[in-house]
């Protein structure tokens, strides 16, 4: 795992947070080598991992499957969730002043941890989705209790136009008096994507106020499409 912290640590965080401040996400390229990638694919299968299992159409979330993983999580995912928390934190305590939200956010994951351990938010978040053909994901966010980190990861496991076409990563902010804007992204294998997990400040003539975000996933019209997606907070159930 000393190779993932090590990519993980000379990322350009400062470019990462002008990012996020200017448009509510931000790429990171390779940060998964291919074999990383192949093996969380291959250990999908793995009923021991996952503490849940959701079909999305039965709660009518899209069409696919995903699978919450189980406490210890597999060292990749910790070292993951434990090494881009610490990075993110300053942001999001930025963006909580700049609202005049009274909210901060600690330094440590095992902080964040604690408070989400203090509302009773004891189930573990990260999880691996999968969509086949036909398959997608309904716009939603994803707060899980009253302890929430405002940005949240997903890691792209497979090559786009290879493995599957379609499938991109959409996200809708809300603008003031008019329609919702869509982003339409479509990262490659092993790329990480940031994004806000419920809104983020955007500066308006008086100040700044909250523009509200959700994501989702378009139709996937060939192949299999997996992610591995890294929230930061627990959760109740």
């Amino acid at each position: 795992m000393e190779n993932l912290k090590t990519r993980i640590t000379t990322t350009d965080w400062q470019s990462v947070a002008e990012s996020m401040n200017e448009k509510g996400y931000a790429y990171i390229p390779e940060i998964l080598t291919d074999d990383q990638c192949e093996k969380l694919i291959q250990a999908y299968d793995n009923e021991y991992a996952y503490r849940k299992t959701v079909i999305m159409e039965r709660y009518r979330f899209g069409l696919g499957e995903y699978k919450y993983f189980d406490y210890p999580l597999p060292k990749i995912i910790q070292t993951l969730r434990e090494s881009i928390y610490p990075k993110l934190s300053p942001i999001a305590n930025l963006w909580m002043k700049v609202l005049k939200i009274e909210k901060s956010f600690p330094d440590t994951l095992e902080e964040l941890q604690l408070l989400c351990h203090q509302s009773n938010q004891l189930k573990p978040t990260p999880l691996i989705l999968k969509y086949g053909k036909g398959g997608f994901n309904t716009l939603h966010q994803d707060l899980y209790g009253e302890v929430y980190f405002p940005m949240q990861a997903v890691l792209f496991l497979n090559d786009p136009e290879r493995d599957f076409t379609g499938g991109e990563f959409v996200l809708t902010q809300q603008v003031p008096r008019a329609q919702s804007k869509a982003i339409v992204l479509k990262p490659k294998k092993g790329d990480v994507l940031i994004f806000t997990t419920n809104f983020r400040p955007v500066k308006g003539t008086r100040g700044y106020y909250r523009a509200n975000m959700r994501h989702g996933v378009s139709e996937v019209t060939k192949g299999d499409r997996h992610t591995l997606g890294i929230i930061f907070h627990d959760a109740t159930s």
